[in-house]
This record gives C-alpha cells, sequence and structure tokens, in this order.
C-alpha cells in the first residue's frame, strides 16, 4: 500500500525521505530520520517501533545492512515488514519480507534507496532512485522529483491518498515535515506545493528557534 524514497546529500549531511500510500497518514507510521545518524522507512504491514529501532543500531556504529538486519533478526513478524535505510556513509539497505503485499520491488545505489509494495508494477523503485539521482537542488527537490517519477511510472496499483516529505539536517528537530494527511486529489502535488512554499523559509525557523533575536520579521500582525 505504499511506495517510498530514502536519499542523504552527499553536499550538506542532510537526510530524508517522502512516501505515499494509499492509507491515512502514511508518513505518521513510516518517516524515520535523525540528524546525523541516518533515515529509515518501516512500512508494508507497517511496525513504527522498526524505525526507531534501526536508527538507535545505526546510532550505535552499525552500517545500515547490519542495522536492518539486527531489527529483523529480534522481530516476531520480520515476514510481514518491510524496511528501507540509509546510515551515515551514505550506505543503503532493504529488506521486503515474504508476505510482502502484491507486486513489490526494491532499488538502492549509494545515497538512494526506494522501495514499494502493492505497486502496478515492478519499475517505480528504479524509477525514483534514477529520478533523485538526476535531479539537482535541495535535498527536498529531488525526493519530490523522484515521487512524482514514481507516480508517472504506475504508482500504487490503487489511489493514494497520503504523503509525507521529511528532512533533517544539524537539529534533534526536522529541517522540513510536510504531510497530506488525506486526500481525494493527488497527495504528491499536495506535498510539492508544500514544500514550494515551505523551502525559501525552513532556515529562517532553524533561526527562530536558536537565534530569536536576530530571526526575519515575516510582516504578520504582532511580529516585531
Amino acid at each position: 500500500m505504499t511506495f517510498s524514497i530514502l536519499g542523504k546529500c552527499a553536499a550538506t549531511g542532510q537526510f530524508g525521505m517522502a512516501v505515499s500510500s494509499s492509507s491515512p497518514a502514511v508518513a505518521a507510521r513510516c518517516a524515520h530520520a535523525r540528524a546525523g545518524v541516518g533515515v529509515v522507512a518501516s512500512q508494508n504491514v507497517t511496525d513504527p517501533r522498526l524505525g526507531t529501532h534501526v536508527l538507535d543500531a545505526m546510532a550505535h556504529g552499525m552500517d545500515a545492512d547490519s542495522a536492518i538486519a539486527s531489527v529483523i533478526a529480534a522481530s516476531s513478524h520480520a515476514a510481514f515488514r518491510q524496511l528501507l535505510a540509509i546510515d551515515h556513509t551514505g550506505q543503503t539497505a532493504i529488506f521486503s519480507g515474504t508476505n510482502t503485499l502484491g507486486i513489490h520491488a526494491e532499488y538502492q545505489l549509494q545515497y538512494a534507496a526506494a522501495a514499494g509494495n502493492l505497486l502496478a508494477n515492478t519499475t517505480i523503485p528504479k524509477s525514483m532512485v534514477t529520478a533523485f539521482h538526476d535531479t539537482k537542488g535541495h535535498l527536498g527537490d529531488r525526493l519530490v522529483a523522484a515521487m512524482r517519477a514514481g507516480l508517472d511510472a504506475g504508482g500504487e496499483v490503487g489511489k493514494v491518498n497520503s504523503a509525507g516529505l521529511l528532512i533533517v539536517d544539524n537539529q534533534d528537530w526536522p529541517l522540513a515535515e510536510l504531510r497530506c494527511d488525506w486526500t481525494e486529489d493527488c497527495p504528491i502535488t499536495s506535498i510539492s506545493a508544500a514544500w514550494d512554499v515551505y523551502k525559501p523559509l525552513m532556515n529562517d525557523y532553524v533561526t527562530r528557534a536558536l537565534r530569536p533575536d536576530s530571526a526575519p520579521s515575516y510582516g504578520v500582525p504582532g511580529d516585531l
């Protein structure tokens, strides 16, 4: 019911992911990232705890492949899980259990990994990773381009209704966390539009958190 793309920006060290599904609020369960550590997607029959477990393992020195392997080995229902990860070096890893739903596929290169289940066809993850690497600009631009490529390649076998974009940089909180938890229209289009609005403002929000005395004014009532 899900397709996703994980990426690392080699230039900035930022990690991010984008995900879409026919299910509501997919990013609330599937998107996990930690600054300086990595990014993880937990999907298919989702156990959100696994995303945190993989991040914890990578934070303690495991690479992406070893982290996923250790978490899967300790899971009592591994056959139902699909996990993707990128570690701090840009190494990728993907696990798809034997009970992954419907047509499922995965594809990975350094700095990018994509996978999905209940897909329209098996070419979608490769199309997403290719688009990620072929797109220039901010990590968020590349993730959005990858999601659009996945949709253009066929996407999920059914209509998608939710999507999310998550990016971490140097702070303990996300640089960007944009979600469309339900729409009858295209949630990827909604996330793309939200990114276009948020992108020029996101660094200012970090400044407001760290140095509010030097933060820019937005010209709204009550704003100094």
